[in-house]
Parts: structure tokens; sequence; C-alpha cells
């Protein structure tokens, strides 16, 4: 057989060489492994990111509003409606509705990690109307009626609702995360301030209570409604995400600081929510007018949407421990007030007081187990003599904080922590 022209070879060679190259250069991209796209840059404001804001704003207004308002409902439970339960009875309808808003956050926040923020929000609006409208019809006496809509119904639905108004926020804010959060919570005081005001008024006057809890339901339909059509997620969820980095949930639970921080804030919460439960029924119980004890709760709360912001602001500046856990300290030697105030300057002096400086303690989800227990307990304390229990809770909180700022620092060089 006749040997082909070198020509023809040499063509042959290189076009063998060419497809190698192609098929290797394909083989090595397919085997790179696929990247995470980069996330968007934060835009730190713009009109879609604070009407997310506004939005969580609205849903605190009526949920954690109402928490911070359960005085009223305590004192008229305790005068009007179930006057044959003792005080830590009754305080177990609020206990369980706060237990349930924070261990709620346990569900909700995966939820809202997989990307299903609207169904969480659509659902707890839902049920937590649902609930306030059948509390609306609960009937004097029936306290199993009451600690299912209030405490079980309420609770779930704000369980839904709290932790992913106040999560979606850091999709828009960075650098300003705090203060933006700090509005949001802020919604959370001036709710407490107009439900306390309102159903007070409501209650002891012609509207009676069934009337009163429906006005508030109304409210809470028309801010709930608004809050689910303004509000928005602009980060991809961790479902278009799948080669996004785990959680790595054992590094977590092994970090002895961590833990030193959860410890703190449950022994801070374990008395922190007291004065909010029982701060008129200590007044009317120690001779004050009516007057006096139903604004005693009001004055806290409009106190505390300062206590909420301005904390967040300087949080930004100089770091959240550097703001928490002087808040947490002084919140504790106030306590001492609360069993001093017996006449009105005391309860006007530790309403503001304790409002301003109680708002810039912190909110994890294992606290919901202290203040499951820690108003039932002040429930008894309140009604005999009084107790300091509650100071050396938040003070011993404070310390395991300042422990574990410590602990945090020795891995960063910062002081902003």
């Amino acid at each position: 057989m006749a040997a082909a022209p070198h020509g023809e070879r040499s063509l042959s060679d290189s076009k063998s060489a060419l497809t190698k190259t192609e098929n290797s250069g394909v083989d090595a991209e397919l085997a790179k492994p696929p990247q995470t796209p980069a996330l968007p840059p934060f835009p730190e404001g713009g009109l879609q990111a604070w009407l997310t804001v506004l939005g969580g704003s609205m849903i605190l207004f009526c949920t954690f509003g109402a928490v911070q308002s359960f005085g009223v409902y305590q004192a008229y439970y305790s005068s009007h409606y179930l006057p044959q339960y003792v005080a830590s009875d009754i305080s177990w309808i609020g206990s369980m509705q706060t237990f349930l808003l924070f261990a709620g956050g346990l569900f909700a926040g995966k939820l809202f990690d997989e990307g299903y923020f609207h169904h969480c929000i659509g659902a707890g609006s839902l049920i937590y109307l649902f609930s306030i409208f059948m509390l609306s019809l609960a009937k004097p006496h029936q306290y199993y009626q009451i600690f299912l809509a209030q405490g079980v119904g309420m609770g779930i639905g704000m369980g839904l609702l709290f932790l992913p108004a106040i999560s979606v926020t850091s999709h828009y804010f960075r650098r300003r995360r705090a203060a933006a959060m700090g509005v949001v919570l802020a919604g959370s005081s001036l709710g407490a301030v107009i439900y306390s005001i309102m159903l007070n008024n409501l209650f002891n006057g012609s509207a009676g209570f069934g009337w009163g809890v429906r006005a508030a339901g109304f409210i809470d339909l028309g801010l709930l409604g608004i809050a689910n059509l303004v509000m928005k997620t602009r980060l991809p969820s961790r479902r278009q995400r799948p080669d996004a980095k785990p959680v790595d949930i054992k590094a977590i639970l092994s970090d002895f600081g961590y833990w030193l921080c959860v410890i703190g804030a449950a022994l801070t919460f374990w008395g922190l929510f007291v004065p909010f439960f029982y701060l008129q029924v200590f007044s009317e119980e120690h001779g004050l007018s009516k007057n006096i004890g139903f604004y005693a709760i009001p004055i806290m709360n409009a106190s505390s949407v300062f206590g909420r912001t301005i904390p967040n602001f300087l949080g930004d500046l100089v770091g959240p421990f550097n703001v928490m856990i002087p808040c947490t300290v002084i919140s504790g030697g106030l306590l001492f007030l609360m069993f001093a105030a017996t006449d009105l300057g005391g309860t006007i002096a530790f309403g503001i007081l304790y409002g301003l400086f109680s708002g810039g303690c912190i909110t994890p989800f294992v606290i919901s187990f202290a203040l499951l227990t820690g108003n039932l307990i002040a429930g008894a304390v309140v009604q005999v003599h009084g107790s300091y229990i509650w100071l050396c809770s938040l003070l011993a909180g404070a310390a395991c904080l300042t422990a574990s700022q410590s602990m945090l620092l020795k891995g960063k060089n910062t002081s902003r922590l």
C-alpha cells in the first residue's frame, strides 16, 4: 500500500490533537464543582426595603404589642372574668402565648430559610385572627376557652409571624441592620401603648370584653393584611442554593461561648417580662387609683419605643454586646423600684426607666422556656410580699453575657461586639 503524503499526515495529526484538546477542556469544565452564585449587594435602603420594614413593624404591632399589653388582660381577668383563679393561674395564659411566640421560631425559621416566607406569615395571620375573634366569644369563668384561644391559638399564630417578620429585614440591610431591626421592634412598643389604653377603656366601659377584643381584632385584620401585601424577600432561599454550605450544627453546639450567651439570655428573660404582666395589678393592689393603674403599662411601653430604637442604633456603632450588657444590668437594678413603687411618682418613674432600658435586651429561641415559667412564679411572688429573685436572675444573665462576650473577643480582633 502506498504511504500517505507527508502533508496529509500532518493535517490528520493536527485535527486529532485539536479534538483531544477540546475534549480534555470539556472534561475539565465538567469536573469543576458548581459555583454558588454571588449574593447581590445589600441596598441599605430603597422603597421596597422600607416597605418591608414597615410591614415588619405592623406585624410586631399586632403580635408582640399584644404580649406587652397582657397586663391589661391579667388585671381584668383577676377582677372580672376569672376572679376565682389566682394570679399565677391566669398568667399561664400569657406565658403560654409568649412561649409559643418565641418557640415557634424554631419551625418558622426553617420555613423562612427554605423560601416559604409568604406561606408562613399568611398562615400565621389567619390563625392569629381566627383565635382573637374566638377569644371575643369566650364566656366569663370559662378558663379553658380563654386559654385555648389566647394562650394556644394566638400563640401559634404569633410564632409563625414573629421571626420571619424580623429576619426578612436582614435581606435589605447589613451595615445598618441593627438600626432597621430596631425600627421593626419599635412597632411592638407602639402597639402595646395603643392596645393598653384602648382595651382598658373598652373593657371597663360600655363596650365590654367581647367588643373590646373584637376592636383589637379588626385593627389586626387591617395591619396584617397590609403587611402580607407589602413585604417581600430579596435573597435566594436555601432551596434555590442547593450547593450552599450547610450549617455546622456540631460546631455551634460545642461552642462554649455560645452556650454562655444562651444561658445568660434565658436568665435575663426569666425576670425581664414580669413588670409587663404585673405592674398594673401591683399598683392597684397598693392603693393607687384605677386611672394610674390603667396608664402604668402604656407609660412603660411608650418609653420602650425609645428603648427598642436607640440601643439598636448604638449597637451598629459600638457592637450589640456593648449595648445589651449595660441595659441588662440596669434593668436588673431597676426591678428594685417595682417593689418600692407604691405611690404615683414611683410607679411613673419605674415605668419610664424600665421601658427605656429593658428594650435593649435580646430575644433568642431558648428564652421561650424562661418566659414560660418566670411569669408564673412571679404571680405568686407579687401576690404575697414581693421578692428580689428577678433582680438576681437579670444580674446573673448579665454576668453570663459578659463572659460570653469575653470569650468571643478572644477570637476576633475587635471591640465592637
